[in-house]
């Protein structure tokens, strides 16, 4: 723990994912009483120092797509364990809470963790607790009216889930994907949106989709996804990039291949964030950690600064946050130290495909709001 209010960070190799045309600098970050200010500012005889020579510093990492409903969701993890003592310093909970169950999501989940637990709301009311076919039942979506109630009330709801899967919607097919949109569009909220196993269909699915809607999964191996035959976008997925749908990865048990992500490297040039789909039974293999999956990045021809942004400011942005994943003084001074080893690594891709990575991204210290410290 820090035992002043006062911080800086000295000698680090500095990324801030705002000011991509630095590239990677080293500078100190100055921390008072929870939030950044200029380290200038700070006398270092009253301050807490940090020396952060041989280490990275980034604004604190997020993880835009994790199951932490622990005990209750039919998949679900501890939120510290893939969160600060991972170097992460925000998740978000991708739909494993719905209407019904959200009081019990926020008091297990929310106030009990050290990492700052924000979330999509299902737009099943009970969300994960119940089946994984949570769609399957018009009957069991929430309405407008609980809709509004809840978000009005919940600080943390950054958004609404809809699964579009076959083994999620049964034969309701992109009808819930409808009613999510209608809900999105009265409550003024992105959309997440888990693409699988069709049906539904991506062509039925996209033009669903607006600016500022996440598509989750993206760049799985399965069949009918984002690449028609010839290794090419389908159009119905270039227009929607086009219009400002974002893509994320959502690495998870089965929607992350290393071919999908070479040939949308090679062909295209449009921005991603990154996260893990992390519970317990994928954290080991083929997940790891959200650094793991941002290992695999590097190793597949992505920049260090592109990848930190793709944790960082992009996921922000997404989520239209305030505080988190930047530098810009006066926010909330969540930090993530990290390492980038030379240490061949065989990773997995949800395929079984092996990428060795020659440079693995490790965690060595977390900050969050100035103040909690987890080491490594």
């Amino acid at each position: 723990m820090l035992t002043t209010n006062d911080v800086i960070i000295i000698g680090g190799q500095v990324i801030d994912p705002d000011k991509p045309e630095l590239g990677i600098v080293k500078k100190d970050i100055g921390i008072r009483n929870g939030v950044f200010v200029p380290a200038h500012q700070l006398d270092t005889s009253t301050t807490t120092v940090i020396n952060a020579e041989n280490h990275y510093v980034s604004p604190g990492f997020i993880d835009l797509h994790v199951h932490v409903f622990n005990e209750h969701a039919k998949i679900s993890i501890d939120a510290d364990r893939v969160g600060i003592t991972q170097g992460v310093t925000t998740i978000v909970d991708a739909g494993s809470s719905g209407f019904d169950v959200f009081d019990a999501f926020r008091d297990h989940v929310i106030r009990n963790h050290k990492t700052e637990v924000l979330a999509f709301l299902n737009i099943a009311k009970k969300g994960l607790t119940r089946n994984l076919s949570e769609l399957a039942d018009p009957e069991d979506l929430m309405n407008i009216e609980e809709a509004q109630e809840i978000f009005m009330n919940e600080k943390s709801l950054v958004g609404i889930k809809a699964r579009m899967s076959r083994s999620v919607t049964k034969d309701q097919d992109v009808k819930p994907l409808v009613h999510a949109r209608k809900l999105a569009d009265k409550l003024g909220v992105p959309i997440m949106v888990h693409i699988g196993n069709p049906p539904p269909y991506l062509p039925d699915i996209f033009p669903l989709l607006k600016k500022g809607d996440i598509v989750t999964h993206a760049f799985h191996g399965k069949e009918h996804g984002i690449l028609n035959e010839h290794h090419l976008l389908i159009p119905e997925a270039l227009e929607a990039l086009k219009r400002g749908v974002l893509f994320d990865i959502g690495h998870g048990s089965d929607s992350f291949n290393y071919q999908t992500m070479r040939y949308f490297k090679k062909q295209y040039c449009y921005n991603f964030t990154s996260s893990t789909d992390a519970y317990d039974k994928n954290i080991q293999k083929p997940v790891g950690s959200l650094m793991t999956t941002m290992s695999k990045l590097l190793e597949l021809g992505f920049s260090l600064p592109f990848v930190v942004q793709s944790v960082t400011s992009r996921s922000r942005k997404a989520l239209n946050l305030k505080e988190q994943g930047t530098f810009q003084y006066g926010t909330r001074a969540d930090v993530t130290l990290f390492d980038v080893k030379q240490n061949p690594t065989s990773f997995f891709d949800s395929n079984g495909n092996e990428l060795l990575c020659h440079q693995v991204i490790t965690p060595f210290m977390t900050i969050r709001s100035g103040r909690a410290v987890y080491q490594l």
